[in-house]
């Protein structure tokens, strides 16, 4: 029994086991970001339902009437967009409607907020009168927010020089002043004002389903975006390509080392009386299979990341690979004649192609990630192995035959299939033909399809309904 050959092909699969499982691991990372983005995502739009309801009930009720409608609309797309948004993301609401008519529209993250939305002066004249009725609001952490539009404004004029300033349009000064007046003449700096998400007009009765309708296509995007990058995320690196080349290199020049010591303990030899050829040989043993173990890692996460490849054929291939070569060397040396080469290399793929199927077995049978693609794999070898070694050529004779028999079976078996399956699929065709006639429009013809259909199916004789008469008979008897 080869048990050197066991324990390289066990360790070979392992890698392979092992990359595969990094893979999974991705994978399954992606599927539960996506399951968690489909929540958010429901939850966001279940917001934005809700937003819906709310601006319904304000336009059937025209509260606010035709002047202040807008303000109520504009808080509560401020509240719903917001936590929408923050929804979408997987965190908690933000924002807390209290729609009381007093002193605070909402509050978000422990701050009170009043929201003006008015078209004369940026909205500064609202903020002013709010300021006279509760002089403390500021001054007790309040915070103003304004349409966005008219903040953006706002912020221009407050960082034009007075210079640029006089340049503007008559109007345009006069605002410039009006803004700079008012931050100096009343108890609030800048810093106490913040843009709401919308702009004044998008809170007009008008638009305002419009702009609920855009703001979710803007979440749709989003969500889109999000799961575009989880995605992104998913794929393979050459970073982590990187880490499995050189975890089979290691992997693979350590089990080298390991056997080239137990082969060197079992000739006789102690640790102690290695000289300076027997390390050279170990290491030399131990470079070379690093090497290809670098190769294989590297080669397997390719191809199991960007082919149709599983992770226990990928090694398969390498090491088939890494041995058709060597054959084909002593070929070219004269070592071996072609039939030595092409006996040599059934033998090769042979072994790799039951390693493959007895590492898959493996991890079916055992689900286990890594464990049970070893077990598989170490039976299979072992099971192959002694195959190999106690058949006799009358034996493998035996069994030569018996494939030869089971392939013609097979086409014998596949050509009397191919023959029902074509039968089978005339009678359906002709089947499918009746069920139209019986299902025509035309109820004469339909009567008529019902029959033949009847006669069709093998129904008897005195079963079958062929005339008024019949039907008559046997729905009233």
């Amino acid at each position: 029994m080869a048990a050197e050959k066991v324990v390289k092909s066990t360790q070979e699969q392992a890698v392979a086991s092992w990359i595969q499982y990094l893979n999974q691991q991705r994978i399954d990372e992606l599927l539960r970001g996506l399951q968690r983005q489909e929540r958010n995502l429901g939850n966001a739009l279940g917001e934005m339902d809700e937003l819906k309801k709310s601006i319904s009930a304000l336009l059937q009720t025209n509260r606010g009437g035709t002047k202040g409608m807008h303000g109520f609309i504009a808080e509560r797309m401020q509240v719903y967009f917001v936590n929408a948004r923050k929804l979408l993301e997987g965190e908690e609401r933000a924002y807390v409607l209290l729609d009381d008519n007093g002193p605070v529209d909402y509050r978000a993250s422990g701050i009170d907020y009043q929201q003006k939305f008015v078209e004369k002066h940026l909205s500064l004249d609202a903020v002013k009168k709010h300021l006279e009725k509760y002089p403390d609001f500021v001054e007790n952490g309040g915070k103003y927010q304004i349409p966005r539009d008219y903040y953006g404004r706002m912020k221009f004029l407050m960082e034009l020089p007075e210079a640029e300033a006089k340049k503007l349009a008559g109007e345009d000064y006069r605002l410039w002043k009006y803004v700079k007046d008012f931050f100096q003449e009343q108890e609030v700096s800048f810093s106490d004002m913040e843009p709401c998400v919308v702009d004044y007009r998008d809170t007009q009765r008008n638009a305002a389903r419009k702009t609920v309708s855009e703001e979710e296509k803007n979440i749709r995007r989003i969500d889109k975006e999000k799961r575009d990058q989880l995605y992104q995320e998913s794929k393979p690196t050459s970073k982590e390509l990187g880490r499995a080349s050189l975890t089979a290199a290691v992997v693979e020049g350590g089990a080298a080392f390991c056997i080239g010591v137990y082969k060197k303990r079992k000739s006789g030899k102690k640790l102690s009386e290695f000289d300076e050829d027997d390390w050279k040989e170990l290491g030399l043993d131990t470079a070379k299979s690093g090497a290809k173990g670098g190769v294989r890692g590297a080669s397997v996460y390719a191809m199991t990341n960007f082919t149709a490849t599983p992770a226990a054929v990928a090694s398969s291939l390498v090491t088939a690979t890494f041995g058709v070569l060597a054959e084909m060397k002593k070929l070219q040396t004269g070592k071996i004649d072609q039939e030595e080469f092409l006996i040599n290399s059934e033998i090769l793929c042979m072994d790799v192609t039951v390693s493959a199927v007895s590492t898959v077995l493996g991890e079916v049978l055992i689900p286990i990630p890594i464990l049970g693609a070893i077990l598989g794999n170490v039976t299979g070898m072992f099971l192959y192995e002694i195959a190999k070694s106690n058949m006799s050529e009358e034996e493998r004779l035996v069994i030569q035959t018996y494939n030869w028999n089971r392939m013609e079976l097979e086409k014998k078996l596949n050509r009397q299939y191919q023959t029902i399956m074509g039968q089978l699929n005339e009678k359906m065709q002709n089947y499918h033909s009746l069920v139209e006639w019986a299902f025509s429009e035309d109820a004469n013809e339909a009567f008529a399809g019902s029959v033949k259909i009847a006669e069709y199916c093998g129904v008897r004789e005195d079963k079958r309904l062929r005339s008024k008469w019949d039907i008559d008979r046997y729905f009233l008897t």
